[in-house]
This record gives C-alpha cells, structure tokens and sequence, in this order.
C-alpha cells in the first residue's frame, strides 16, 4: 500500500492504480487529464481574454494528449518504485525492530546469565568454603575418632577379660590381648579363622551349639567354660551376646571372658570345707550314738515288761525322744542339706491326737522341772491319722517348747493345738505361748536367721547356738507349712506353725513281739530304703534303717539283738565291701548274717571275695528271692500269694506288651507283696525325688564332678528298678558307669534324655496304677 506521504495527488493516484491496476488507472488518469486540460484551458482563455479560444484550447489538449501519457508512466514507474522502497523500507524497519528486539533479548538474557553466573561464582565460593570446613572437621573428626580407636583399644586390650568378634559365618574378625594371651596366638593367626582352626576337637561341639543359641533366640548366653592356658586348666565365665544391624538381623557374636578359676578354686575349697565339717560332725554323732543307741534299745526291752499305763507312757516317750534326738544328729551332719533345700521329708501314716500326747508327755517334764505350768488346748477332731513326718514335726515342736521353757522364768508354757479347714484343705495349727522374757520389735525380723542369737532384756547374749529356730523354719518349709513369731517384751512370745494335713486310713497294727527277726537295713536311697522296709515289715520283721556307712557300724555296735544285716554295696560315705571287712573284723559279730543288696550280684560277689557273708540280693529286690533267702537262713516259710494278687500278676505279661518303658514283673511282685496302696505311695514318693535327683545330676555336672554325678545316677537307677521304671533305670546305669569316658557334653545330653524318659516313664506307671486301682 502506498502511504499518504507521497503527497495528495500521488495519494489520489495510487488509490486509483491500487484500485483499477495500472492500465485502467493511466486510461483513467488520461481522460481525466484532457478533461481537465479542457476545462483548465478554457477556464483561463475566459478569464484571460474574456473569450474561449478553440485552436487554443485544442492545442492544449493536444499538447495535454501528447505529453500525459509519458507523464503518467513516469509517475505510475515512480509511484511503484517508491512503494517499493516503501516495503522495502518496511521490511527493512520490521526486521531492524525484529533484530532491536532479539538484541534486546539476548542482552536480557545475556545480563540474567552472568547475573546467574555471578550468583553461581558465590555459591561456588560458599560451596568452596563450606568444603574446605567440612574438610577440616572431617580431619578434626577422624583425628578424635582416631585417638578415641586407640583409647578404645588400650582400653580393650588393657582389659584383664578376654574379648572377641565373630561374624555370622562364624569368622573371628577382630580380638583384645587377652583373647590372644589364652589361645597362646596373635591377632594375625585368628582373625579370618573359624573355631575349626582355633578351638580343640572336643571343645568344637559345645561352642556351635551355644552360638547357635545365641543366633536363634537372639539373647545374651552366660557360661562357664573350663579351658587349658599354658597347660593349666582355667574357668571362665563367658558371656555370649548377638550382634544385631538395624534392620534387627543377626550379623555377628560378640563374646566377653573373664577368668573366675580362683572363684572356683574357692567354691571347691569351700566344698572340701563342708565336707570336711561334715565328717567332723559325723565322728562327733558317732560317739554320742553309742549311749543314745543303749538308751533306744533299753527302753525297747523295758516296752516288753509289764509296766504301768503311765510307765508305759513315759517310756513311749523315751523312746520317740531318743529315736529323735539319733535323726537330729542327722541332720547336724547334714546342716549343708539346708542351705541346698535338700532337706528329706518322710511322711507317715501317724495318729495326731497321740503325736500330740507324745509331745505334751515330753513338755509336762521339761516345764515341770523348771517349776513352769504346761497347759494344752485342743479344738477340732485331732483324732485322724495324716501323712506326717513324726520326727521332724516333732524336732520342731520340742525346739519351740525348750525355747519357751528356757526363756521362761515363772508363769506358764501352752501348747494350742487345733485343726482348720480352709478352702477345702486341711491344716494342723500349732501355737507355744509362753509368759517370758519377750523379744524386742526390732529382732523379730532376724530371730530365724542362721547363728542368730536376739540378745536379751538386759543387753546381754542369748544362750545357745542360734541354729535352732533356724533349722525349726527349714522343717517347717519342708513340710509346706509356715511358722509365725509374735511377742511383748516383759511379757512373753507366742509362736504359730501351720502344716497342712493329707488325713488318711488307719495302718494296720503290728505288735512288737509278732516281729520274728530284728534287721539292719543298709540303703542310702530313701525310696528303696522304704519298699525294703515295708516288704521286711510286712513278714512280721523288726527294720532300722541306716543310711550312711557310718551310721551302720554304729548300729552294729550297739544293737545287740540284730539277726540280719542287708548291706547295700554302694553307699555315700564308704564302700558295702568296707561295712563288710570292719564287721568281720570283729570275732563277737561272726554269726551275724549279711546279704548284700546290689543292682550286679556277680561284681558284688567279687568285691566281697574273701569276705564271709551270706548271700546277695538283686535290686530291686524281688519277693520270691527275699522269701527263699529268709528261708535259707532262718527256716521262716514264705507268705501265700493272695488269690485276687495272682490273678492280676496272671495279667502281667499282658500289661508288659502295653507298657514297654516299664518292668512289670517288678510292679506284679511289688503290688502282689504289699498292695496297689502301698506301690502307690512308692511311685508318689519317687515322683518327689527324681527332681531333686536330676537337679544334683546338673549340678555335679555343671560343677564337672563326674564321681558326684555317677554317684546320683546310681541312687537314680535303684530308686527307679525298685517301682519299675525300666527304661530310666537302664539309662541311669549308662549315666553312672560310662560318665567318665564320654565328657560333659554327651552327660548333658544323657541328661536331657533322662527328662523325657522320666516324663513318658511315670505317666505310664500312673496309667498302670489307676488300673489297678479300678
């Protein structure tokens, strides 16, 4: 388009070519130009001359007519030339604005990129500064880190405990001194190695099974282990810890040492210490056992006059004190029993109503001889039989009213005996009230500890040896009861014992003059000592009973009248073969019978090779062979079987096909002699005793005292062959003979055997004895 610069002809001009084109806009402008020409000229012709001068005015247009049309190509040639120098300039302006513009944006862009390079430049320099920072606190770091390493390991290595790192393969990958200064290597020959490398072959299965353990419960483990350091054995208590990331996986075993072979150096010492009190204690009993045992048997044949009611009296009252007195020596012997809650309880079928006029027997004359009065009371039927131990409730009761008696200077000693019931259980409630001294408030609370002696009102010592109510509260505790102290200084003390009571039938009497032999039994197990004893008393025979080596050749000495001696070969103290020898040794005793009682009769009869005795017993023992050994040697018949006991022992092979862990000849003969009740109150007993028995196993082998463990396991393997239980009696005779050939660890593993076997066994017998019961 052309502009209206170009002036307004130009302008009507081009609108006329822009509008028609080129050719119709010269036609156009021609005509227009003549035409105007025309009337221009004869415009001026009128003006001028007043007149219009034709040729003149033709002329001009002639002329007009001629010229014009180079005039117009002249301006149409001009009028495109400038439109084009117009778009060209138009284009040349676009562009030039085009090209400002991209100038512009490039010096915008331009400027924002230095200014981002000089915010770059900054944050490089900060980044720069930060680094050099962060540089030097990581050298500052790593030096602290460093030296914190080196306090760490002086400190790891300075430790007197050894300690070592172990990862999950199993590989030792890191160790302090010590560690290195028991397996006798240095750091460098044990990290990278495995317990194959480092570790002895026998100790290998011991380790892998506690670091297992430790990997599979991921708790700490405590152990002691025994180890060799320059050819001396040493004990450690380690302790075994899991190494565990952060997602809770076990990485690693941790293991932490310390040396304790003077601690148990100290406890073997302190061990020999017991022991050596306890044969002090033993060679003091036995001397006093010999005027106590002529006091037993005087009073027994004084039984056996005629003697008043009250004489008769008195003399049942000698005798049971002086029976007890001979089982508190025992226990003196065996004070370390306490501290070991291995205290026995043997409960009885007894009458508590008599117990108690026993016991209120010995009181009246205690309290009467120190001028005091003795007062009983009794509430509820006391008139039961109950399953009690005589001897011991009796050691408690009499201690209790010496003490009242002792402490007593005028007033009165009662004795309050009552039976409760509570929540369906029965219980004996026992009080001794007395009027004297008193203890103070603040002595209460240590009057049953050990050695303890309250001192009296007027600050002075109390007399006696303060073991007393000591060994009171441990019977007491043995029995399931509790004891309870109250007192008023000035004006007396009021204790309180509480045992629960299993109320059973009558036993069936048996007189002293029906009994046709007086035997020493030897036995140091309690169960086997019992089922000898009823089986013995169930023929009409008089049994003592002695546990220990010891005990029996003090019976010997004193008792006048025995007629049999059945000696167990193994006893704690000394050997039956030893028994033996002393007992021959003496010409007085050379018609005394002994038969020994032994699991092996043949090796028995080699030890007594030499040795005159009279026969040998298996154990446990069995009727039919008790019976012909009595026959033998005192010409006594044997009882008839009862016909109901036969046919049952008719099932007996029956009942051996279901019952494959028991030996039910054993439970036949046993059940056929005595009664299902009888085998019942055996099986319970032994129930009681295989836990203390398996607690002494690992003890013994904890303690690594193979000679105490084979010594248990063979108390074990008779208290089970004496109620049947086969399979727990042959295990134990594994454990006792071949203990010292295989190690601790294959004993441990007997041991945990012997749990099970012990489980499965007794439920068996149980079935057993509920279907005979039936």
């Amino acid at each position: 388009m052309i502009d209206s610069s170009f002036g307004s002809w130009l302008k009507v001009l081009a609108n006329v070519i822009n509008k028609y084109g080129e050719k119709q806009a010269g036609v156009l402008c021609y005509c227009l130009i003549l035409l105007a020409s025309l009337i221009l000229s004869c415009m001026f012709y009128y003006v001028a001359l007043g007149e219009i001068v034709i040729v003149d005015v033709l002329a001009i247009m002639f002329f007009a007519a001629v010229t014009s049309p180079a005039l117009l190509v002249i301006c149409i040639q001009a009028l495109k030339e400038l439109e084009a120098s117009r778009a060209y300039l138009d284009t040349a302006t676009q562009q030039e604005k085009l090209l400002n513009q991209s100038l512009k944006d490039n010096i915008t862009r331009l400027n924002s990129e230095i200014d981002e390079r000089k915010i770059a430049l900054h944050a490089k320099h900060r980044a720069i500064e930060e680094l050099r920072r962060e540089i030097a606190e990581r050298k500052k770091t790593q030096q602290e880190l460093a030296q914190q390493s080196m306090l760490l390991r002086s400190i790891v290595d300075s430790s007197p405990d050894l300690f070592y790192y172990r990862d999950e393969q199993g590989i030792f990958a890191g160790c302090n001194k010590m560690f290195e200064k028991v397996m006798g290597k240095s750091s460098d020959e044990l990290i990278g190695k495995s317990v194959f490398d480092i570790y002895p072959e026998s100790y290998i299965p011991e380790v892998l099974k506690t670091d297992e353990q430790v990997a599979k419960t991921h708790q700490a483990l405590t152990l002691d282990v025994e180890y060799p350091v320059n050819d001396e054995n040493h004990w450690f208590e380690m302790r075994k810890l899991p190494f565990i990331n952060d997602q809770g996986e076990y990485i690693g075993l941790l293991a932490f040492g310390r040396d304790i072979t003077s601690r148990k150096e100290a406890e073997q010492e302190l061990e020999t210490a017991y022991k050596d009190k306890g044969k002090f204690i033993a060679t003091l009993s036995h001397e006093l056992r010999t005027p106590l045992n002529g006091i037993v048997g005087l009073t027994r044949m004084m039984l056996d006059t005629e003697l008043s009611k009250q004489q008769k009296s008195w003399c049942n009252t000698i005798f049971s004190s002086a029976e007890t007195l001979g089982n508190i020596f025992n226990d003196i012997i065996d004070l370390d029993k306490i501290d070991r809650e291995q205290l026995d309880i043997a409960a009885d079928s007894i009458n508590v109503s008599d117990f108690i006029n026993d016991v209120v027997n010995f009181a009246g004359l205690i309290a009467e001889q120190k001028g005091l009065e003795f007062n009983i009371n009794r509430q509820g039927i006391l008139d039961v039989y109950a399953l009690l131990d005589p001897t011991r409730l009796r050691q408690v009761l009499w201690n209790l009213i010496n003490n009242a008696v002792k402490f007593t200077h005028r007033g009165s000693v009662t004795l309050e005996c009552k039976r409760e019931n509570r929540d369906g259980e029965v219980w004996l409630v026992m009080s001794i009230t007395d009027t004297g001294s008193g203890i103070a408030q603040d002595q209460l609370a240590r009057i049953f500890e050990m050695y303890y002696k309250a001192p009296s009102a007027n600050g002075s010592n109390a007399i006696g040896s303060g073991i007393g109510l000591a060994v009171t509260k441990a019977l007491v505790e043995a029995m399931e009861g509790s004891i309870q102290v109250s007192s008023i200084v000035g004006q007396g003390s009021r204790f309180e014992v509480e045992i629960p009571l299993t109320l059973t039938a009558a036993p069936k009497e048996q007189s002293y003059a029906g009994r046709s032999l007086y035997i020493l039994l030897v036995e140091d197990v309690p169960l086997n000592a019992e089922i000898a004893t009823n089986l013995l008393e169930q023929r009409g025979h008089e049994v003592i009973w002695a546990e220990t080596g010891e005990d029996a050749l003090s019976f010997v000495a004193t008792e006048d009248d025995l007629d049999l001696v059945l000696l167990d070969m193994q006893l704690p103290d000394i050997n039956g073969d030893e028994v033996a020898r002393e007992i021959r040794a003496d010409s007085h005793f050379d018609k005394l019978p002994i038969v020994a009682l032994t699991a092996n009769v043949r090796s028995a009869e080699e030890e007594l090779e030499g040795i005159n005795i009279q026969g040998a017993l298996a154990k446990p023992i069995n009727t039919i062979k008790l019976d012909k050994m009595l026959a033998e040697l005192f010409g006594i018949n044997a009882r008839a079987a009862k016909p109901k006991l036969r046919e049952t022992k008719a099932n007996c092979d029956d009942k051996q096909a279901e019952f494959t862990l028991l030996e039910m000849e054993t439970i036949c003969d046993f059940i056929d002699s005595m009664g299902v009740e009888a085998f019942k109150r055996s099986s319970d007993l032994f129930a009681k005793l295989s836990p203390k028995y398996c607690e002494e196993l690992q003890q013994s082998l904890d303690n690594s005292d193979f000679d105490e463990y084979s010594s248990v396991a063979h108390k074990l393997k008779g208290a089970s062959g004496s109620v049947g239980l086969k399979q727990v009696q042959e295990h134990a005779k594994r454990m006792e003979k071949e203990v010292a050939e295989v190690g601790p660890e294959i004993a441990q593993t007997w041991l945990d055997e012997l749990y099970d076997l012990l489980e499965a066994g007794q439920i068996e017998l149980k079935t057993v004895v509920d279907s005979w019961d039936g």
